[in-house]
């Protein structure tokens, strides 16, 4: 297989949703005829959930070939060499009509032995928000897994949990173990571990068409909560046009803030990694060797490891820049 010299994008995978609304469908302009859509998978490597390609000459093609063929040429070499053929991110928009369930994932060492998986490290920017609209992160003070147990058997775990009033532009960190839930009118991207492994551990007293409550994971969970306060979610970063500006760095990823309005010129030489670009708002073009492609709000495209240098030319448009350190 030809190493492809231009910017790929990936048919997405929508999931229907109990919590799900309108939003990827009038906002990001995803087309499904579902109620409930509430998840853009935009490129994934998870297993019976592969991304396949959707432009250019490697049209049809899955993402997992993609790896297996071009291996370090595709992933960067080093990346290759730690996650061989399997893909290490999986790149997400979302859209809470209601709450999602309070949940949290296990770390990798927890993840590989029960479910022989990695863990979810994960981070959000919030794209837009409804009025008053919040989410739970973590705990407002450091409780014992006593007052845990406690909390939970009564029906008041709410009680405990931290809500953070949300807007477009916010961003947060989820280290596992830290419980979490994307509040009622939020939609945001999100970027995380390849992984799809959640322990729910509260779910609004909510029950489905049939009546049927989905299942807990209270016993899974309680190994895996971070019982203690710790304000290391908030992110802050600069927002000057036509720069990278570092909005979340962990050994999983590296997500930039990257607005533009005229020209930007990126060069990759020196990293060592396949970028993606999410538009997070407006419009722009994306140009590698001569190739353009079209991206806007709600769309994504993947930029191979091989491709050094990238051309971004839009009138306003604001993008996430993701890649592995």
């Amino acid at each position: 297989m030809k190493t492809p010299d231009y910017p790929l994008k990936f048919t997405p995978i929508l999931k229907e949703k109990i919590w799900g609304g309108n939003k990827l469908k009038d906002i990001l302009n995803k087309h499904s005829i579902v109620e409930n859509l509430g998840e853009s998978w935009e490129i994934s490597g998870v297993a019976d959930n592969v991304s396949v390609v959707e432009n250019g000459d490697l049209r049809g093609t899955s993402l997992k070939k993609l790896i297996e063929e071009l291996k370090g040429k595709f992933l960067g070499e080093k990346i290759y060499k730690q996650f061989g053929d399997d893909f290490p991110l999986l790149i997400k928009f979302i859209d809470a009509r209601t709450e999602l369930s309070v949940q949290l994932h296990p770390n990798d060492r927890l993840a590989k032995k029960r479910h022989n998986s990695f863990g979810k490290t994960e981070m959000w920017y919030i794209m837009q928000a409804d009025e008053n609209a919040k989410i739970n992160i973590g705990f407002q003070e450091t409780i014992s897994r006593d007052e845990y147990l406690e909390a939970l058997e009564a029906n008041e775990i709410t009680k405990l949990l931290n809500f953070e009033e949300v807007k477009k532009g916010d961003s947060f960190f989820i280290n596992t173990g830290k419980v979490h839930a994307i509040g009622a009118g939020v939609l945001l991207a999100e970027i995380q571990q390849t992984s799809d492994i959640t322990y729910r551990i509260y779910d609004w007293d909510r029950v489905d068409a049939e009546g049927n409550s989905r299942e807990l994971h209270t016993a899974l969970a309680i190994d895996a909560i971070d019982f203690e306060k710790k304000d290391d979610f908030k992110l802050t970063y600069d927002k000057k046009v036509n720069e990278s500006s570092n909005v979340a760095r962990c050994q999983y990823f590296t997500t930039n803030y990257l607005p533009v309005a005229g020209k930007v010129n990126k060069d990759y030489s020196e990293t060592d990694s396949f970028v993606i670009y999410m538009c997070v708002s407006g419009r722009a073009e994306i140009a590698t060797n001569g190739n353009v492609e079209n991206i806007q709000q709600g769309q994504t495209v993947l930029i191979p490891s091989n491709i050094e240098k990238v051309h971004i030319q839009a009138k306003e448009c604001e993008l996430l820049e993701v890649y592995i350190n």
